[in-house]
This record gives C-alpha cells, sequence and structure tokens, in this order.
C-alpha cells in the first residue's frame, strides 16, 4: 500500500479542506497537485455540490477523474459528461420533509436532484446557500417539486437552530434516511447509509479503480467516513475535532495554508518520490 504512486488516488473534500475561505486554492496546493498528478497519481475531490453548482470549479483546477457528489450520492465523471453511480432518496422522503417543515415552518430547505436544485422554503440562510453554490436554482412549493430521484434534502438555519433539528429527527426514530452536518448552518437528509465514504467505496468497484490505494482528506461531520473508509484518512489543522478524532494523520496546516500539499508530501515520503 502506497508504494507505487501510479496506484494512488487523493480524495478531497472542498470547503474548509482545498478551498480556502475566499474561495480559492493555495498556490502551494496547486503545485503539488500538479506534482502529484504528474507523477502518475489520480486527483479527485468529494463534495456537496451538484453537478451543475460544481461547474464554476472546473476551470480552477484540472480534474481528469469522476467526481463524488451530493455528499456521496453521486459519482460523475465530466471528462465522459455522465453520472457513472447514484443513491437517490426513498420515497418518504418528501413526507419527512413535510413533517419537519411543519414542526419547524422557519427552516430553509432545498431538494437536490440530477437535474438541478428545487427550493421549497426561501429564507436569508437558504439565500445564503444559493448565492455560495452560485446557482440559479427553481422555487416552487414542496408539493409540486418533482417525485423520485431526491438524492438529498438540504435545511439551513441558524447555528443555534441546529441541535434543535438533529434532536427532532433523533425523536423521529427514522430508519429510511439519515442526516449529517454539511457546515454550521446545515443539516442535509441523505439515504441511510449513503455519505462521502461510502461514495468512496463505490469508487474502488470502478472499472480500473480495484487496485488503487485512497488517501482522503476533509476537515468536517460531512467528511468523517470518507476519512474511516480511505487507505490513508487524514485532516487539516482547522478541522473539527470529531474529524481529528477519526483520522490517520492530523496536518500541521490548515486550509488557508497548503494542507493538502502536506499531505501530498506525506504521500510523496510513503512511496519513496
Amino acid at each position: 500500500m502506497f508504494d507505487d504512486i501510479t496506484k494512488v488516488v487523493l480524495l478531497s473534500d472542498m470547503d474548509g479542506t482545498l478551498l480556502t475561505a475566499d474561495k480559492r486554492i493555495t498556490d502551494a496546493d496547486r503545485q503539488a497537485i500538479s506534482r502529484f498528478t504528474e507523477l502518475g497519481g489520480r486527483f479527485t475531490v468529494a463534495t456537496g455540490r451538484t453537478v451543475q453548482s460544481f461547474e464554476q470549479y472546473r476551470a480552477m483546477i484540472r480534474l481528469d477523474w469522476p467526481v463524488v457528489m451530493y455528499n456521496g450520492a453521486a459519482i460523475h465523471d465530466y471528462s465522459e459528461g455522465r453520472t457513472l453511480y447514484t443513491q437517490p432518496l426513498p420515497e418518504e422522503a418528501k413526507a419527512i420533509t413535510s413533517r419537519i417543515m411543519e414542526l419547524m415552518p422557519d427552516l430553509g430547505g432545498e431538494v437536490l436532484r440530477a437535474e438541478g436544485t428545487y427550493v421549497f422554503s426561501d429564507t436569508p440562510y437558504e439565500q445564503l446557500h444559493t448565492k455560495l453554490c452560485n446557482i440559479v436554482p427553481k422555487y416552487m412549493d414542496l408539493d409540486q417539486i418533482p417525485e423520485g430521484g431526491w438524492l438529498k434534502v438540504l435545511f439551513s438555519m441558524p447555528p443555534e437552530d441546529v441541535p434543535h433539528l438533529q434532536r427532532l429527527v433523533d425523536q423521529m426514530e427514522l430508519d429510511t434516511v439519515s442526516f449529517v452536518k454539511s457546515a454550521e448552518i446545515f443539516l442535509e437528509m441523505m439515504p441511510l447509509g449513503v455519505s462521502k465514504g461510502s461514495a468512496l467505496r463505490q469508487f474502488r468497484k470502478l472499472p480500473g479503480w480495484e487496485d488503487r490505494s485512497f488517501a482522503a482528506i476533509g476537515d468536517f461531520d460531512n467528511d468523517i467516513e470518507m476519512i474511516r473508509a480511505a487507505d490513508l484518512g487524514a485532516c487539516p489543522a482547522n478541522a473539527e475535532e470529531s474529524v481529528k478524532a477519526a483520522a490517520d494523520l492530523v496536518l500541521t496546516r490548515t486550509n488557508e495554508e497548503g494542507a493538502v500539499a502536506e499531505l501530498i508530501g506525506h504521500i510523496f515520503e510513503r512511496c519513496g518520490v
């Protein structure tokens, strides 16, 4: 494991890991990724973003390999223009969402499907999310959103309301969906058992990826399963404490200082580069 750089895949989270606070990639990370790929390593990302909202980042860094999207509910290959894997929410996701909104009507909310984003509760926090993703969603009532193919439901709210929503969904004792905190103001409904970690395991099954060694890096709760599923799981110095506890390697650099470059340095050492 990690004895041949051409067999190594590096899967990186974006916000708080690869991207700085102002949504750029540091020169150190950019140069290290370039060197890594020149030597035959495969670099790609795992994100909660949709196929459409990720387009703006493709110009920032060359990605020749499939990308984990929707926090693990899909793997999309931009080079081929097709989605290789999806795991949508069960049909009852709409009823669950409706019940949550009845109990907490001030939440912002959107449904993400392969063809676009549907906003059903357009609060200031929801507007912050659509601005962050730089997308133009479709606005409609929850009952009007097309059935099936829901990859995730994102709820947005003030940070102090996140624990309230977490307690609420715990009390609902749901057995077909799960919830993950993806930022201080976001809680996402995912298909049960689906995460960036489950997507990494799907990656291993894709043709041509079976004999690869996977390194992964992330900073937040929605990255923990990916870090655990990797052969080498790492996190930047700015990661949440829960993520640091799950990681094999806690780096000394933050996302602002080139944490991905530091991890690549460790991979080079292990491979004897």
